[in-house]
């Protein structure tokens, strides 16, 4: 069952067992998927909609610190129920281990030797963890490995 297929079935669910704050939760992300699709004129794939549950995650922790910051712990909790509904449809996270190993890898295919290298670096590694780890973790991993 693909990824888009498996939010709807859920959304769903949320709506027979009466669960509004969740099932609010998924009308947005359907809501960003669709309204991706209709910007790109494309039917958006698995990655395609992990793509936007991560960018959908970064608003809400943003917006969490900013609540936080506000003192609003109301909104800010609403927004972490969010955080918790949109994680269950990103796949497994790597281990540090896991990524360092791929960052290697990356290394010794493109040839990779100073800062210079970087961008190169980075375009190889983003179509391998896209979705699976956190690529502001992974740049600074490369910036680390490529200064030594």
């Amino acid at each position: 069952m693909s990824l888009k297929v498996r939010v709807n079935e859920d959304m769903k669910a949320a709506m027979r067992a009466k669960e509004t704050a969740r099932l609010s939760a998924l009308r947005l992300l359907l809501a960003a998927i669709k309204q991706r699709e209709v910007d790109e004129r494309i039917e958006l794939d698995d990655a395609g909609v992990i793509a936007v549950v991560d960018k959908m995650l970064k608003q809400r922790r943003d917006s969490v610190t900013q609540y936080e910051n506000a003192q609003r712990q109301d909104l800010a909790d609403a927004e972490r129920f969010e955080i918790e509904v949109l994680s269950a449809y990103k796949p497994a996270g790597l281990s540090s281990e896991q990524i360092a190993a791929e960052v290697d890898a990356a290394v010794a295919e493109t040839g990779a030797t100073g800062p210079a290298d970087m961008g190169k670096l980075m375009a190889a590694l983003k179509p391998r963890l896209a979705g699976k780890a956190d690529m502001a973790e992974v740049s600074k991993l490369v910036k680390s490995r490529l200064s030594n």
